[in-house]
């Protein structure tokens, strides 16, 4: 892997084919934590499977303030049905375009981190330091991140930096998601003769029409906005001549501060009433008010970089800060990364090259102010 520059850095990354499904992190995650090494920062690894490794390096660090975390995921998404026009492996550019799976979401910012790390790593002692955390299995759930906080590994933060696709726009915070599946059952019989069986599809029928007009009960946030469902997958049945015995539906919800979701989750389930309802994520939003300090002085220092003064914004999508909040709890929280937001997970996705050294400097600037550099 080259680090001599961004760019260079960036087309290492993607190089390694780390699509999730089955994700296969562990060689990239590897790399990235060896030239961590070179860099003077210690560096622990962790599977939360065999083969999906998550990287937790530290440089520096002192008792009177906690250090700095700045994270990203090494994992991304499928290439799709749609064809691509260039290799999504190779980093190929076009003018100021770098193409390649996951060069957006998010492995341009990741390569960000690591070099302004590097950049740093020998003026660290003393300092409160920094703690990089490249985790495995972000896309789909967010699983690495939830492994990590469940152990010893992340040691503490006193402010968090996620690396996800913005722009290079601070935003401070991103909706909260509970997502589950629902599954119903019914009584198999002849198609002709349905009085016999019992229709599951015509259960999960009705309860998608109950929560198409469900009610959340919640203010919109003034920034984030009202929270939104989703019922993004419906299943049943096994043959069209047979009263189907099993139906299913796959719901997503995103949730804005002050929804109290074991409360919204035990209405859900009382909407949907005979369902099997199975939450494979719960997640809280990620907030952090913008008047806060250390919020201020991050919009100041992308003020110097974008010529504007950062308004408040949120991103739409998840990241791992809503588990790595579990350990580093109340650190204010950034989201801030070169990539393009409307391109994540897209056909021919692209990152500015500018926009990626552009982050580099972004990630000092802000690592020196933490650090009293």
């Amino acid at each position: 892997m080259s680090a001599d520059d961004a760019i260079s850095l960036t087309r290492s990354l993607l190089a390694y084919d780390t699509i999730n499904p089955p994700g296969r992190e562990q060689d990239c995650a590897r790399r990235a934590g060896a030239l961590l090494g070179e860099w003077g920062f210690s560096v622990a690894y962790h599977d939360y499977e065999p083969g999906r490794t998550s990287v937790v390096a530290r440089a520096g660090g002192n008792d009177a303030k906690a250090p700095l975390c700045l994270t990203g995921h090494l994992d991304t998404v499928a290439l799709g049905t749609r064809p691509w026009s260039k290799d999504p492996f190779a980093g190929e550019a076009d003018g100021d375009r770098l193409y390649g799976r996951g060069v957006s979401d998010m492995k341009a910012g990741v390569a960000a981190i690591l070099l302004a790390a590097r950049n740093v790593a020998p003026r660290l002692g003393g300092t409160p330091g920094i703690v990089i955390v490249l985790t495995a299995a972000e896309e789909g759930g967010c699983l690495g991140s939830q492994h990590l906080a469940r152990t010893a590994l992340l040691g503490r933060a006193g402010a968090l930096v996620v690396g996800e696709p913005t722009a290079n726009y601070p935003y401070v915070g991103h909706k909260g998601s509970i997502k589950f599946h629902a599954r119903y059952k019914g009584v198999s019989a002849h198609g002709s003769m349905p009085q016999l069986g019992v229709n599951a599809i015509y259960k999960a029928a009705r309860a998608v029409a109950a929560l198409e007009r469900f009610d959340f009960q919640a203010k919109p946030h003034p920034v984030m906005g009202a929270p939104t469902m989703n019922v993004g997958t419906m299943a049943g049945g096994s043959g069209v001549n047979m009263v189907p015995d099993t139906a299913s539906l796959g719901v997503d919800i995103r949730t804005v501060p002050g929804m109290d979701h074991a409360a919204l989750i035990a209405r859900l389930r009382e909407t949907l009433g005979e369902a099997e309802m199975d939450v494979f994520s719960n997640l809280p939003p990620v907030w952090t008010p913008p008047q806060q300090e250390w919020i201020g002085r991050v919009f100041d220092i992308c003020r110097a970089q974008l010529g504007i003064r950062p308004e408040p914004r949120t991103a739409t999508y998840m990241t791992d800060a809503a588990n790595l909040l579990k350990v580093y709890s109340g650190s204010p929280t950034v989201v801030l990364g070169p990539g393009e937001p409307e391109l994540a997970h897209q056909t021919d996705e692209w990152c500015s090259q500018e926009r990626i050294r552009q982050a580099v400097a972004l990630y000092e600037a802000i690592i020196k102010d933490w650090c009293g550099l």
